[in-house]
């Protein structure tokens, strides 16, 4: 079967024209945070514990300077907490003393930074910076799979660079946010809404 990215874009557009960001954050060290605290975590969690969390620690320094305990208490209610700790204060340490509390915006050198891989770095270029990426998550991974602009045995990054090479750079950042809600809400993991899917004729998902 020909595949045609236009429309499949076109009909993900029209269901989520919208679909944005739903982690809550004011500031770059806000939106940083929370992406990594996101890792294997839903957004609402998420942005349920940042509500008392960003009050605590504004800057980078706040994180720098904390007791590891202290803050592995104080994400504790997050998946995979203690290695989160660890992470977002090194990370913070780091931006503290390389530079001079600023976070990075050079993909190479976001990508250094302890908790900070290839999807946490996507995501905060694009969405504080607005510089055109594509952040594969597991939800964009598997439409992008289905639908058949990617294999299912493709690593995340193979699936970035199919994406790009089928989609131009002006829509990067709105395809994420789209295919990921696309996945999130509407072709979910286990038991996706096939019969209401326009997509369906073209999907490969065994049990639609």
């Amino acid at each position: 079967m020909k595949i045609d990215p236009e429309y499949i874009y076109q009909k993900i557009s029209e269901m989520y024209p919208n679909a944005g960001c739903e982690l809550d954050y004011v500031s770059a060290t806000d939106l940083l945070i929370a992406v990594m605290l996101s890792q294997q975590a839903t957004d609402v969690s998420v942005n349920k514990l940042t509500r008392s969390l960003f009050r605590k620690y504004k800057t980078m320094a706040d994180y720098a300077s904390s007791k590891l305990t202290e803050l592995e208490t104080d994400i504790k209610t997050i998946g995979l907490y203690r290695q989160k700790a660890k992470n977002i204060q090194m990370t913070a340490k780091i931006i503290e003393s390389e530079y001079e509390g600023v976070i990075p915006s050079k993909q190479e050198l976001l990508e250094g930074l302890p908790g900070v891989g290839r999807k946490t770095a996507n995501v905060f270029l694009a969405e504080w910076h607005k510089l055109p990426r594509i952040a594969v998550d597991t939800h964009v991974k598997r439409v992008a799979s289905r639908l058949g602009l990617a294999m299912p045995n493709d690593s995340p990054e193979a699936v970035e660079s199919k994406l790009m090479g089928w989609y131009p750079k002006s829509e990067w950042i709105r395809l994420h946010h789209r295919f990921l809600h696309f996945g999130r809400y509407f072709c979910k993991s286990r038991n996706p809404n096939c019969d209401q899917c326009p997509l369906a004729s073209i999907c490969t998902y065994p049990d639609r």
